[in-house]
């Protein structure tokens, strides 16, 4: 297939050549969140090479061109994925891996449930206290059954907070007040000093060698009637109209981590969980 080439000058100190296939315009590209929070990001990134300390001051990179792959397209033609090459190399023709997929930004929750009628303290902070996990098919990982905690992406507005609370009600069916949430990742990142660092979200990176995707991880710990939490495990959850097709499972606290071993962002969650805790930060 031919492609088309433009350039842009958005978040780029000189104008940036672009080729695309010719499905994708310049306007249409501009407008796709992931491409202007990542190129944002990386602008940001290569002018602090300017500093005398940065490894690269001596001989810095430059992003030179885009070459756009592939782009995948949600219902109504809006974007939803890109799989690009960057052109980021130096004078001396020294070139960094520039394979990209976009895809923007996600949210994951570790919920955890706790009976009403159980003691609030306990010695054993784990005591009586249940994960909500969801096993669903996830064909890229060749998987019809992988067990996670609820995530998903965000859309194109709102909030993290809202976009974890809107995919806690979809995917399990509890409603949670935006106020009982409590976004873990920039807990954690609170007071690191934001002078000449790189303006990276606060956020979790999965796959930071391959993909933009950044993932804020949030918690809500919720007492509820001991009942109800018997009443979802197996539950049949998810927006079957988009092909979501989850069941729920509820473990142990404690076994979250084993439950979950093969999910990244479910390790991730359990780490920060278990860091802020021993910090008494949570």
């Amino acid at each position: 297939m031919a492609h088309i080439s433009f350039t842009i000058n958005e978040n780029t100190p000189s104008p940036l050549p672009v080729d695309c296939p010719p499905d994708l315009t310049k306007e249409t590209l501009l407008r796709f969140p992931a491409f202007k929070i990542w190129l944002s990001t990386l602008q940001h990134s290569l002018q602090r090479q300017h500093l005398p300390s940065h490894e690269f001051h001596s001989n810095p990179y430059e992003l030179r061109k885009i070459h756009i792959q592939t782009v995948d397209y949600f219902g109504g033609g809006r974007v939803g994925f890109i799989k690009l090459r960057a052109d980021v190399s130096n004078n001396n023709g020294e070139s960094l891996p520039g394979s990209v997929f976009l895809r923007g930004g996600s949210v994951g929750m570790l919920l955890i449930l706790q009976p009403s009628d159980s003691p609030p303290q306990s010695p054993d902070p784990y005591s009586n206290k249940h994960a909500l996990l969801t096993i669903q098919p996830r064909i890229p990982a060749g998987s019809l059954t992988f067990a996670e905690i609820p995530a998903g992406m965000l859309d194109d507005s709102g909030s993290f907070a809202g976009a974890a609370a809107k995919e806690i009600h979809e995917e399990t069916g509890l409603t949670i007040p935006l106020e009982e949430l409590i976004d873990m990742t920039a807990l954690a990142l609170d007071g690191e000093a934001d002078d000449d660092k790189e303006s990276l979200q606060k956020a979790m990176y999965p796959s930071a060698g391959g993909g933009d995707e950044f993932m804020p991880l949030f918690l809500c710990e919720k007492r509820m009637p001991r009942g109800e939490i018997e009443a979802l495990r197996g539950r049949l959850t998810g927006l079957r109209a988009q092909g979501e097709k989850i069941t729920l499972k509820v473990v142990p606290l404690r076994e979250v981590w084993k439950e979950g071993v093969r999910d990244g962002k479910t390790l991730a969650a359990w780490a920060l969980y278990r860091g802020l805790k021993e910090e008494g930060r949570l």
